[in-house]
């Protein structure tokens, strides 16, 4: 239950029309706009980084791989959030699964599907798994910072009750209080800063790249521990809580990425050598 706090000056929530444009029946929407420019950077970006780290890689294929990425995010992204978050709705229902106009992704699902996707694209392209996936989780964050940004600009889940200076009244909001704009600290967590490390790493550590599973367990880790933090300031999903009134359902799923992905870094640590 949300604790209402003390009347404060807070930010100015900014009314940004979550519809860019509409061309009769047609509504370009910021989100959609927002999973292309993470596909579209992402793929552009990816290119560069197979020349870097001399992948046997044609570039046609990383084009193909576009499409891999495509289906395994919304793909992904929807079946995992009617598993996690509410299946008996959609056992009841089954039609409302496709209905992705309605909202409705997850990122953990997400993941799977680009982890499939990745796993589908080694294997045709005969490529290391490891390999690639790492130069996949160099770039991921690119789409992590336009979803949070799109998730802001819609007004949704949005964060709890906060009497900080910073904190914002959001439209769609019942209760019409401040709170977390904790949209933001996701998008600089997860975004850019997991960018920045994730570059740093590739760029200036270049024993990284040798390093199998070694940038794909920082991903994994740093996601992970950012999510679970952020997730202390957003608000859980009104029709979950949380979870045995300890944990929301997005802190339980990232504790299984952190823990894959310190010992994907410890596993990559031990095969080139290093103590």
């Amino acid at each position: 239950m949300d604790i209402i706090p003390p009347i404060i000056d807070v930010l100015a929530y900014p009314q940004i029309d979550p519809v860019l444009v509409r061309i009769g029946p047609l509504a370009i929407r910021w989100y959609s706009l927002a999973y292309l420019a993470g596909l579209l950077f992402g793929w552009w970006y990816l290119k560069r980084l197979v020349r870097v780290a001399r992948l046997s890689l044609a570039q046609q294929a990383v084009d193909d791989f576009l499409l891999y990425a495509t289906f395994g995010v919304i793909l992904g992204g929807r079946l995992g959030y009617v598993i996690f978050y509410k299946p008996s709705l959609y056992l009841s229902d089954p039609l409302e699964i496709v209905r992705l106009w309605d909202g409705g992704m997850s990122f953990h699902g997400g993941l799977i599907g680009v982890a499939v996707a990745i796993l589908l694209f080694a294997r045709r392209f005969q490529v290391a798994v490891l390999r690639f996936s790492d130069l996949v989780a160099v770039v991921a964050p690119i789409g992590l910072f336009f979803g949070r940004l799109a998730n802001f600009i819609n007004g949704e889940l949005w964060g709890r009750p906060a009497d900080l200076p910073w904190a914002m009244v959001f439209p769609r909001d019942p209760l019409q209080i401040p709170r977390h704009p904790s949209q933001i600290y996701e998008a600089t967590l997860e975004g850019l800063l997991l960018f920045a490390i994730l570059n740093f790493l590739f760029w200036r550590r270049p024993a990284w790249r040798q390093r199998e599973g070694g940038l794909t367990g920082v991903f994994l880790a740093g996601y992970g521990t950012a999510r679970f933090l952020v997730e202390y300031t957003r608000a859980p999903d009104s029709f979950l809580g949380l979870i045995a009134g300890v944990m929301s359902m997005g802190q339980i799923l990232s504790l299984p990425l952190i823990l894959a992905g310190l010992w994907l870094i410890v596993r990559a640590r031990r095969t080139d050598g290093t103590q």
